[in-house]
């Protein structure tokens, strides 16, 4: 007599860090650690670069840099992955990154150094598109929301100590090595993975025949929305008739190069995926477009030192790592998970408004920060994993560098934005107030926005 088939028995389910995946699981989290220490780091050693290199204006610049380099490389390692899949174009922008930190330590001008920058955005640009392609074809469907709560957790303690580090080792041993300092540790990561690199994906991708699988069209329209955004940032932040125009040009070449790199109908907030890619670039503009001013407003009207103000930006990131990983956890629908981030965002924007109004502590802006840092590992890791489900795999690579292009979008230009308000207004404590709320303000309507527009995320 046979034994009776158990038609109940329990499932272990997929675990990214058990066997079969721990090292892969490791590795990316390593890397892009090492890129969001990178991001939290260069701008407290900035002064001292600038100093060195007899370059005031080099700050912006620099960034400009690498948001520019970038957003083509966005661009170019989705193409490419979905060609000839995600591990030449990895080993590329890991190559890329380094040598760029390298050059970065090295730099002996200016020019050298803005060229280190650039290079470093094509490595970063390369690097995380090929990376959210990996995910999603090493990585069963039903574990990638853990992926993506576990990546941005790895931002968390580059935001919590990456200043405080690069500082320390900035006024010890020189800001060069700050940048010298994260080249090793890529080594492991490398290392880690290798069987990664060496998988083959359950399914093949059928080449696409799309626009967006043109060559040449897409290098095209990578080079519109690069050299478009640099121009737009230009001229948002001065005030001559001749900026004006080269602003103009810049937003036309922008929207060009937008409408050829999202998918269809992303512009005009089409159901499903087109809706899914355009939040990413909501929730970015709406958060970092605040998120960038809080040191200033908190310093400069309420007296903070660099320090104190800094754990406001700290919280925010607690709260992103706890909506993150909440959102790997709960049931509801997408949508619903992505208007609820949405919601809190707006929510935190506006409480920490409050905190530059007199006779209102400055600290009210830690706890709002918390919120919308939920809403943003809530919001944010949904539309991740929303978009790469709602992607054929032939165009997984394209999406994602079609959400990489948002985020970088929206966080740069409403920062823009956001300096130009303030150059506008003035740099009174007072007047500075007043900025930060009229920006809070713009921000919130962003969020608003999203939180609107979030239920043509489903399909």
């Amino acid at each position: 007599m046979t034994a009776p088939k158990t038609l109940d028995a329990p499932v272990d389910p997929p675990r990214i860090f058990g066997p079969a995946y721990r090292t892969a699981t490791f590795g990316i989290l390593l890397v892009a650690t090492l890129i969001a220490f990178e991001g939290m780091s260069v701008g407290v050693v900035m002064p001292q670069v600038s100093k060195d290199l007899h370059a005031e204006a080099l700050y912006g610049i620099s960034f400009s840099a690498f948001l520019i380099a970038s957003l083509f490389a966005n661009v170019v390692s989705g193409l490419w992955s979905d060609r000839r899949g995600y591990t030449m174009p990895f080993l590329v922008g890991v190559v890329l990154f380094v040598a760029g930190m390298g050059l970065a330590g090295a730099a002996f001008s200016k020019e050298m150094f803005i060229v280190a920058r650039a290079v470093q955005g094509l490595g970063a640009g390369t690097t995380i598109v090929a990376l959210f392609v990996m995910i999603a074809r090493v990585y069963p469907a039903e574990v990638r929301p853990r992926v993506f709560a576990g990546l941005s957790a790895a931002w968390v303690v580059p935001a919590m100590v990456g200043p405080a580090i690069a500082g320390f080792v900035g006024d010890r041993f020189g800001w060069e090595w700050v940048f010298y300092g994260i080249i090793p540790l890529v080594v492991p990561a490398l290392v880690m993975l290798v069987p990664a690199l060496n998988k083959k994906p359950t399914e093949e991708a059928v080449p696409s025949t799309g626009p967006r699988s043109r060559p040449g069209l897409m290098a095209l329209a990578a080079t519109c929305a690069a050299v478009g955004a640099g121009a737009l940032l230009y001229g948002i932040q001065t005030h001559t008739v001749v900026t004006g125009l080269i602003g103009v040009v810049g937003l036309a070449a922008l929207g060009y190069g937008l409408y050829r790199l999202l998918p269809p109908h992303a512009l005009r907030f089409g159901r499903g995926l087109p809706t899914t890619v355009m939040m990413r670039g909501f929730f970015s503009a709406a958060f970092f477009g605040v998120n960038a001013y809080i040191p200033l407003a908190l310093q400069e009207v309420k007296d903070f030192d660099a320090t104190t103000a800094g754990i406001a930006l700290t919280t925010g990131a607690l709260g992103w790592s706890t909506g993150s990983y909440l959102q790997s956890r709960r049931e509801a629908l997408p949508h619903k998970r992505i208007r609820l981030g949405a919601f809190c965002v707006m929510i935190g924007v506006l409480l920490t408004m409050l905190s530059v109004l007199p006779g209102i502590t400055g600290w009210v802006a830690v706890p709002a920060w918390i919120i919308a840092g939920f809403g943003m590992g809530l919001g944010m890791t949904t539309v991740s994993v929303t978009a790469l489900k709602q992607s054929p795999l032939n165009e997984q690579g394209a999406n994602s560098a079609a959400l990489s292009v948002t985020d970088m979008l929206g966080s740069a230009l409403t920062i823009g934005v956001g300096g130009a308000l303030v150059n506008m207004i003035g740099h009174a404590p007072s007047q500075i107030a007043t900025g930060f709320i009229v920006i809070s303000c713009l921000m919130a309507a962003i969020a608003l926005a999203a939180t609107l527009l979030s239920a043509r995320t489903a399909t």
